[in-house]
């Protein structure tokens, strides 16, 4: 059984195994033990030859099991650097990647499919509005040029 789970599991079910610890303040904040690791998380790595390094997840991948960390690398014997793939049951994970905004809700117990409430929709309203208005003034403006063009077209 442990086979099938384990080494015989479809990418479904390996992807799915790819969650990891969370840090002593995100699990206060958050209210869970562990989660899935995404491309953009800050890790630190807690057992085996990279203990203590702390980094972004760059990689995540379900075929190797693992994944990899800026600044976590082997060197070959020719000189080449190659990414080292680590378990995730090896790292924790100190900071999160917020911009999967169905994670967010998913994390914080609310309803995954409603739309976040963010400060960032409130001034993104705002800049929108200054935009809208630039383009109001630059289509006035390109208006006029058309204008003028026409007058020089018409007195030739």
């Amino acid at each position: 059984m442990r086979n099938k789970q384990i080494y015989y599991a479809t990418m479904k079910t390996a992807s799915k195994q790819l969650s990891s610890l969370l840090s002593e303040t995100l699990r206060k904040k958050y209210g869970k033990k562990s989660i899935r690791v995404k491309e953009g998380d800050s890790v630190k790595v807690i057992r085996g030859e990279f203990t203590g390094v702390d980094g972004k997840v760059t990689e995540v991948s379900a075929a190797n099991n693992g994944l990899t960390i800026e600044g976590v690398k082997k060197e070959k014997l020719k000189g080449e650097k190659y990414d080292v793939f680590i378990h995730t049951t090896n790292i924790e994970i100190t900071a999160l990647n917020t911009d999967d905004k169905w994670r967010m809700n998913k994390l914080e117990g609310k309803n995954v499919r409603a739309p976040r409430q963010d400060v960032t929709k409130t001034e993104a309203k705002s800049t929108n509005k200054a935009q809208s208005t630039n383009k109001e003034k630059n289509t006035s403006k390109s208006t006029n040029k058309k204008s003028k063009s026409e007058k020089k077209m018409e007195t030739k």
